[in-house]
C-alpha cells in the first residue's frame, strides 16, 4: 500500500497535521469548557461538598452505617471551599477547563492515533487494535464515572468530617480540594485500563491466564493496598467499594488473556 511506503519524513509531516488537529480540537474545548466553567464548577466539580449529591441522599436512606462512617443524614453538611491565593481562582479556572477539554476531546484523540496507525496495520490487527482503542476509551470514561461517583465523594465526605480535636475547623483550600478531585478521578481512569493492559500484555507473549491464575492471592493483597491507599478512611465498606471493581477489573484482565503464548500455541 502507498502509505506502508511513506517515508521518514512523511511520517513525520502526517505526525504533525496529527498534532495540530488535535491541538486545535483541544484548545476549542478548552474554549467552551472555559466558558461553561461557572457552571459546571457550581453543578459538578463542586457537587460533593454539599448533602444533595445523589451519593448522598442514596446512602442517607440506608440509617446509620456505623460509628466509622460520615453521618449521611445530615441534610446540612456543607464544605466550604476557601482561596488563600490572590491567583488561584483564575488558574484552577484555566486549569479545570483544560482537563474538562482533555476527556471530552479523548475520543478523538483516539480516533487520530487510530487513524496513524491504521495503515501501518495488517486487516487482522486493524480489526484487534480498533477494538482495544474503542474499549480502552469506554474503561477511561467508566473509571473517570467510578472516581466521580463513589471513591472521590466517600473519602472527600470522611476526610472533611474526621476530627482529631474538636478544637481544630477544617478549611479546605481550593488548591487542595481540585488537587484530590482530579487526582482520585484520573487515577480511576487509568486504573480502568488494566485489562486493556492485560490483553496487550498478553498479546505480546508475556503473560498468560495460567500466570494470572497462579498470582491471584498476590494481586488481592496488591489491590487490597492499593485501594487502602486510594480510601485512607479506614472502614472496610469504603475500602470493599474500591477494592471489588478493581479486583473484577483483574478477573477480566484473566478473561481477556491468552491460554498460551504465541510461541506455545
Amino acid at each position: 500500500m502507498e502509505d506502508k511506503d511513506m517515508t521518514f519524513w512523511g511520517h513525520l509531516e502526517a505526525l504533525r497535521w496529527v498534532l495540530i488537529r488535535v491541538v486545535a480540537v483541544l484548545f476549542l474545548f478548552m474554549v467552551v469548557c472555559f466558558c461553561a466553567m461557572p457552571y459546571l464548577f457550581d453543578h459538578i466539580v463542586l457537587a460533593p461538598t454539599t448533602a444533595d449529591f445523589p451519593l448522598y441522599r442514596w446512602l442517607s436512606k440506608l440509617g446509620s452505617l456505623g460509628p466509622f462512617f460520615p453521618d449521611f443524614s445530615d441534610d446540612n453538611y456543607h464544605v466550604e471551599i476557601i482561596n488563600i491565593n490572590v491567583a488561584s481562582q483564575f488558574l484552577t479556572h484555566i486549569s479545570t477547563s483544560f482537563w474538562f477539554a482533555l476527556v471530552l476531546m479523548f475520543p478523538y484523540l483516539v480516533f487520530e492515533i487510530w487513524r496513524f496507525v491504521q495503515p501501518a496495520l495488517f486487516d487482522d490487527e486493524k480489526k484487534n487494535v480498533g477494538w482495544a482503542f474503542v474499549f480502552g476509551t469506554g474503561m477511561f470514561f467508566l473509571g473517570c464515572a467510578v472516581g466521580y461517583c463513589l471513591v472521590f465523594p466517600f473519602t472527600f465526605r470522611f476526610l472533611t468530617e474526621y476530627q482529631l480535636s474538636t478544637t481544630i475547623v477544617n478549611q479546605i483550600s481550593l488548591t487542595s480540594y481540585m488537587g484530590n478531585f482530579l487526582m482520585l478521578i484520573f487515577i480511576m481512569g487509568i486504573v480502568f485500563e488494566l485489562p486493556l493492559l492485560a490483553w496487550l500484555l498478553s498479546k505480546m507473549g508475556l503473560v498468560t491466564k495460567s500466570f494470572f491464575k497462579k498470582y491471584r492471592r498476590h494481586a488481592v493483597v496488591v489491590l487490597l493496598v492499593l485501594s487502602a491507599i486510594i480510601t485512607p478512611s479506614g472502614d472496610p465498606f469504603t475500602l470493599m467499594i474500591v477494592f471489588l471493581p478493581l479486583y473484577l477489573l483483574y478477573e477480566l484482565g484473566i478473561k481477556f488473556s491468552r491460554d498460551k503464548a504465541p510461541d506455545e500455541a
